[in-house]
């Protein structure tokens, strides 16, 4: 195999509660990379896209995996990327983890699957060091495995797939920029003891949700007492936003990722639409342009689409 096309999707990190240690796949918005196996031991980026990204490819997160790959195996080969991003980068919906993902998987499909789900993960994880400073996975691990994520350790890595209830999500990205290093820096390095105990108890009654499918439980769960009261000062209208959508039916939801996109969990379809004009109403007459997007959990993750 010499080439392959691949739909990197969306996600939502965090989860409201798990920061760093949950996200989930999102059917809608993917990026589409077309990567080929070429001789030389080199990586060549084209962009199909108006971000203009990087193309020197220590610069550009899908060049440093693939790079991380090639060191891998003594630079015995190498790759030109062409990479149509429909995920905006600073969006909080896992724009660098796409890329990121989306070229790991890319490079193993034409390498043969020699490479596991979690050494993919790893190397994907260079990407994200190269956007934000830190290697994190709760964008990475379920844009690679689908569906939803834990991540109980990073060294050493241990990832868990949660299985994904039928549930619908409602993303709102209000076009302003929130940079992932920065969203970081204004976080406290240090909380209280009792906002950690609440804090644990909301990840486990999450994870527990999911697998029981105890929508009530998923919602109550859905609080963050140490992140979002920080981070939500850097998105427009957040408090607004999150009670009008609650009130429209939704179970809950919170800041996706670092910001400033938004997204809420909703037991159906006919809510998450409803959910979806509120995002809209609030943001028209803040009158800030939105992208919003209504879609499900993306059980698959990375997805290869030709060779």
């Amino acid at each position: 195999m010499k080439k392959v096309v691949v739909h990197s999707p969306g996600t939502v990190a965090n989860l409201v509660c798990g920061f760093d240690i949950l996200g989930l796949a999102l059917s809608e918005p993917y990026d589409i990379m077309e990567v080929t196996l070429i001789d030389e031991p080199k990586v060549t980026i084209q962009n199909l896209d108006t971000f203009n990204l990087p193309v020197e490819p220590e610069k550009n997160v899908a060049g440093v995996v693939l790079i991380s790959v090639m060191e891998k195996l003594n630079n015995q080969f190498g790759f030109d990327v062409r990479i149509e991003k429909h995920i905006k980068p600073g969006s909080g919906i896992g724009s660098s983890a796409a890329s990121a993902a989306g070229a790991a998987v890319a490079a193993n499909q034409l390498l043969g699957n020699i490479f596991s789900k979690a050494e993919m993960v790893q190397f994907a994880m260079n990407g994200e060091k190269l956007a934000s400073g830190v290697k994190h996975a709760d964008n990475i691990a379920p844009c690679i495995y689908g569906g939803i994520s834990l991540i109980r350790s990073i060294h050493p890595l241990d990832i868990i797939s949660i299985p994904a209830p039928e549930l619908f999500v409602t993303v709102v990205h209000p076009q302003i920029e929130v940079r992932t290093s920065d969203a970081r820096q204004i976080l406290k390095q240090q909380v209280p003891l009792k906002d950690a105990i609440r804090q644990w108890g909301n990840i486990a009654g999450l994870v527990i949700g999911f697998l029981k499918n105890d929508f009530d439980l998923i919602g109550r769960s859905l609080e963050d007492v140490i992140i979002e009261p920080v981070r939500s000062i850097l998105i427009p209208g957040f408090d607004e936003l999150k009670s009008s959508c609650k009130e429209a039916g939704a179970l809950g939801g919170g800041i996706s990722g670092s910001g400033p996109s938004v997204f809420m969990l909703s037991k159906t379809y006919e809510t998450a639409l409803a959910v979806a004009a509120v995002m809209n109403n609030i943001y028209y007459r803040l009158g800030i342009d939105k992208n919003t997007y209504v879609t499900n959990i993306n059980p698959l993750g990375v997805s290869i689409q030709s060779k």
